[in-house]
């Protein structure tokens, strides 16, 4: 069997470098304009040129979003973006757009083009069709079962890849394809400005009867009727992998650092696990679950993979996120100063001094769990000093992105990430 590749998303140079840190085999970015997340931050075209060469000389691949669905008046700029990309050669293209379609393979001639979920690939007619037109790959739709996977891979040419969403959230429409945004906020979600209207609270009225609330599900604070759940695909590998999936997809562009370190860790697990031994594989599944279960979620679902979705699939109640756990910061400088077996009840010159970027706020004593590349067990330090850059000490750090210098009672190394429980205290 063939191990698939790890795909994961990037909104920015950072996050992109943790992805590829913690395990991802590919990334997928997208540029100032022409793809689906215009709220990341996205990269320019001196940021993309560096994150291909970054990623080439890690021996991973990149991929660039032009997913779309263009107007006329985009066609010129969309035409001189693929002449751009054709020149610094990322690894493929993500398209839904058949014009653009044409456009990329005019103008960027030298990329593999692969089909985006926005085109809806739902039957092994469609990947036939978008093989022939030159894709190499196309991304399967969410609306998809194990099964008919499983018969599109039989029906279709063996070199011909399939991408297939495996974990993240999942939007109402088929495929993505959505006018809520723009009907309700004029914000054009196949422009790359969803609003994310699904997951607000709406309620049923009668025309005839104004003010009248009828009941869809609901408590007394509304429903959230097209509110999903997230995609989780974790416990499901065997299944995939024996479907034919090419690529296993993490959404999530506009995700923190760690976020995307999470669920990478998670995955490159659970996928190397399987791999080594399916009985391995199955004796960590409880442990793949606990770790993917600490990172920003709407509660889980198996979504069409086994059938149509149940009630249970859907969020009814709010369309807020669990966040159990928060997001400290990143290690981005480590100086290890000794042992602290050695030094009991000292604390001078042991630990580990560590420059970072402070995300939430953290206090003097607080535990903090370390998150680092490919190892899953948990590893946790204690906070023993913290200061400013004026040398000034300081007992917490309540203001975001403030560098700080911390000192670390453990063995802390650069680009490991710190997170821990949400506070109560502090409204975290």
């Amino acid at each position: 069997m063939k191990k698939p590749e790890l795909l994961m998303p990037a909104g920015s140079f950072d996050v992109l470098k943790t992805a590829l840190a913690f395990g991802a085999d590919a990334v997928y970015i997208g540029g100032d304009m022409y793809s689906l997340r215009a709220k990341a931050r996205n990269f320019s075209e001196e940021e993309i040129t560096e994150a291909i060469e970054y990623c080439h000389q890690k021996g991973k691949k990149l991929y660039v979003t032009v997913n779309i669905t263009a107007h006329n008046e985009d066609l010129e700029g969309v035409k001189e973006y693929l002449t751009f990309l054709d020149k610094v050669h990322p690894d493929g293209l993500i398209i839904s757009d058949p014009g653009v379609f044409m456009l990329a393979k005019e103008n960027a001639p030298g990329l593999e083009l692969h089909i985006s979920t926005q085109a809806n690939n739902v039957n092994y007619l469609t990947y036939r069709f978008w093989y022939d037109q030159g894709a190499k790959r196309a991304v399967s739709a969410r609306e998809l079962t194990i099964d008919e996977i499983r018969e599109l891979r039989s029906k279709i040419p063996s070199d011909m890849e399939i991408e297939t969403f495996i974990h993240g959230a999942m939007c109402i429409s088929y495929s993505g394809r959505c006018l809520l945004s723009n009907y309700l906020a004029g914000r054009d979600a196949n422009m790359g400005e969803c609003t994310h209207p699904c997951r607000w609270r709406y309620y049923l009225t009668e025309e005839t009867r104004p003010g009248e609330y009828m009941p869809i599900e609901e408590n007394e604070r509304g429903t959230y009727i097209f509110n999903s759940k997230d995609l989780c695909m974790i416990d499901h590998i065997p299944e995939l992998v024996e479907a034919g999936v090419d690529s296993f997809k993490v959404e999530g562009r506009m995700k923190t650092a760690l976020y995307v370190a999470t669920v990478t860790r998670a995955y490159r697990n659970a996928i190397d696990d399987y791999f080594e031994s399916e009985y391995k594989y199955r004796s960590n599944i409880p442990t793949y679950l606990e770790e993917i279960s600490k990172c920003t979620n709407r509660r889980f679902t198996t979504g069409f993979f086994f059938g149509k979705p149940s009630a249970e699939s859907q969020v009814y109640e709010n369309s807020t996120y669990v966040k159990d756990f928060i997001y400290f910061g990143t290690v981005e400088k480590a100086e290890k100063r000794g042992n602290p077996a050695e030094n009991p009840g000292s604390q001078d010159n042991i630990g580990t001094l560590c420059r970072l970027e402070q995300k939430n706020k953290f206090m003097v004593g607080d535990v903090l769990e370390v998150v680092r590349p490919f190892t899953i067990e948990p590893f946790f330090v204690r906070v023993l000093s913290i200061t400013d850059d004026n040398g000034n000490s300081m007992e917490s750090c309540p203001h975001a992105s403030q560098m700080l210098n911390v000192v670390f009672d453990g063995d802390v190394s650069e680009g490991d990430i710190l997170r821990g429980p949400a506070r109560t205290d502090t409204g975290h």
